[in-house]
């Protein structure tokens, strides 16, 4: 088995949560959804934690992963600041984040085998990570061929308010032809809609494959991600809400015919806090796995 690197993208500020929710606690043993994240990743396989996080909340994050880890995982922190790129590009005007293919960027120096990136307010399932883990150990290091864990867009929606996610296009053989991020979703009417760059309500399938931002790389994403990033701060360095993300990327090199990503469809429970109304319904979901069985009552 190889070695395996989940990266972790924890420096969102949580705007719409109302608060860090990376670190809120959604269990009476005080675990939060990344406890179960890199519980099931390091029976997957993984073997090194690198977490992507804000220097304002650093000091939060080591205290809590730092003893909880110890001796079971290998664990590393890189900082996401807006300040983290070339100097041309800084605009002393913006407060946003860059977004995920960015947080992605910043954990290089600390990536040197393939690995998984997931969000930190996502749970994804023990079968995702299996799935990931083992497409990751059968590819060789400098393969362009990637991959990505899908979910059907009717179990990602919150009740309480508007998600985004990456609307994944396959050919027959699961292999992404193209992905396109979808804002503004939400149900309306009994049915699923996004809203379109002129704001105009579209319909969606409710059976519709999304993106929830897992993925599975080899470090040959690096230089594409650098490239791109380049042209996207040369493009948008003046806006203050633009972000890079990860579908931007990967659907960028497809479309080059650069890399291929190959689709791994997951039967697995998505869980995720977009907005603090969600959750109760996390909290119980949790309960209900570990009455089940699927995770000890205590973790760690």
């Amino acid at each position: 088995m190889s070695k395996l690197t989940l990266v972790i993208l924890a420096a969102g500020m949580g705007s719409r949560y109302g608060g860090l929710k990376q670190l809120d606690e959604m269990s009476e043993n005080g675990d939060t959804i990344i406890d179960f994240s890199i519980y099931d990743a390091i029976e997957a396989g993984f073997s090194k934690i690198v977490f992507v996080i804000r220097e304002s909340f650093k000091e939060d994050f080591k205290s809590l992963f730092d003893k909880k880890l110890a001796g079971k995982v290998e664990v590393a922190y890189v900082c996401q600041e807006l300040h983290n790129i070339p100097k041309e590009f800084l605009n002393s005007d913006r407060i946003k984040p860059w977004g995920t293919g960015h947080a992605m960027l910043m954990a290089k120096e600390e990536v040197n085998e393939n690995f998984a990136v997931i969000n930190a307010d996502d749970y994804y399932g023990k079968e995702a990570y299996v799935k990931m883990a083992d497409q990751l150990n059968a590819t060789n290091a400098s393969s362009k061929e990637y991959f990505m864990v899908g979910y059907q867009l009717k179990n990602t929606i919150s009740k309480f308010g508007s998600v985004s996610r990456g609307q994944c296009y396959m050919n027959d053989n699961q292999f992404l032809e193209k992905i396109i991020e979808r804002t503004h979703i939400e149900k309306n009417n009994g049915g699923l809609y996004y809203k379109d760059d002129t704001g105009n309500e579209c319909l969606m399938d409710n059976d519709t494959v999304v993106s929830m931002n897992f993925w599975g790389f080899t470090t040959s994403i690096f230089q594409f991600l650098e490239r791109e990033f380049t042209t996207f701060l040369k493009e948008n360095s003046k806006e203050l809400r633009s972000e890079f993300f990860i579908p931007l990327l990967v659907d960028t090199l497809i479309r080059n015919n650069e890399a291929k990503v190959q689709v791994l469809e997951s039967n697995s429970k998505w869980l995720g806090v977009t907005y603090k109304e969600d959750k109760p319904h996390v909290v119980e979901e949790i309960l209900k796995l570990k009455r089940q069985g699927v995770y000890p009552n205590q973790l760690w």
